[in-house]
């Protein structure tokens, strides 16, 4: 059978008349009818009940009709379905991104691709940089919200800057009230707070950030005391409550409240963190296109 036939069963099954379903498929009444007959023939049942005055659907051609009225509607349905995948209205991005992106640009960024692209499946990972780096080069995801510096990046990719923002420090509530850290006007003092010790990313996860935090405290003739090492920022600021350390974090993690933590700024020239959207060079798929497009309303041109 073929879907020629399939459309002429559904127009005799809709009329139950020979003649009209004939005229709305553009065709003369003898041909329809050996359409008919050969589908019949092939299934080796009767759909109809013909008589000089009437035709019916046989108890089987009704429980067929079920069936074939859903597989005909999704044949006529692949034109627009492959139009919207052509255009990026519709399909699937995968999009990574790192735990810090929660707590800044992801949420706007994802709520403005969905408002624009309502039929796009969206898969969202959470995934350090180190691994997004990979995963892109693979072909494993469309796009990743990373911390790198775009020359860092390998060669195949492209890049596109979404936010920069201080580091800011995260304590232990119980050091400010110690008298630990030197606060004037709710900002750390000096540098006397560089000799507690650091939570920090690993250099393997995020080497930008951890050269970030490090380099700090090297132009402050500081060597980081590291008493941790944690690869979600959200373990990091756990155990900054629990007392082991403090930590140097990007100022939208104050949206983290964690009892026990303070968020303090830094006094001066505090280190700037940079966060982007990174992608495969030449990748032309066209819902990338779109999340490109928004980030870069988004972060500006960059």
């Amino acid at each position: 059978m073929d879907l020629r036939q399939l459309r002429h069963f559904m127009a005799v099954a809709e009329t139950l008349h020979f003649g009209h379903a004939a005229q709305r498929l553009g065709m003369t009444q003898p041909p329809l009818s050996q359409s008919i007959m050969a589908l019949e023939r092939e299934l080796g049942a009767d759909l109809f009940l013909r008589s000089k005055r009437s035709v019916m659907l046989t108890d089987f051609g009704r429980q067929w009709l079920d069936h074939v009225r859903p597989a005909v509607e999704a044949v006529d349905d692949l034109g627009p379905i492959a139009e919207r995948l052509r255009t990026g209205k519709a399909g699937r991005l995968s999009l990574a991104f790192v735990s810090t992106a929660d707590y800044s640009v992801l949420p706007d960024l994802v709520q403005h691709y969905s408002s624009s692209f309502p039929d796009v499946e969206l898969d969202l990972i959470e995934a350090t940089s180190d691994v997004q780096i990979e995963a892109l080069l693979e072909g494993r995801i469309n796009a990743g919200i990373l911390i790198s510096e775009r020359s860092a990046l390998p060669s195949a990719l492209d890049y596109r800057p979404l936010l920069t923002e201080p580091l800011v420090a995260a304590v232990p509530e119980s050091w400010c009230r110690g008298g630990a850290l030197d606060l004037v006007d709710g900002e750390l003092q000096g540098d006397a707070w560089m000799a507690q010790p650091l939570i920090i990313f690993p250099r393997r996860v995020s080497p930008d950030f951890h050269a970030l935090v490090t380099g700090f405290y090297h132009t402050q003739g500081f060597q980081p005391m590291i008493r941790q090492e944690a690869i979600q920022m959200q373990t990091i600021i756990s155990l900054v409550s629990a007392g082991l350390g403090m930590a140097l974090v990007p100022a939208s993690l104050r949206h983290l409240a964690r009892t026990g933590v303070r968020y303090i700024a830094i006094a001066g020239d505090a280190p700037m963190l940079e966060t982007g959207l990174a992608w495969r060079k030449g990748d032309e798929a066209p819902i990338l296109a779109g999340l490109i497009d928004i980030a870069a309303k988004a972060g500006g041109d960059g």
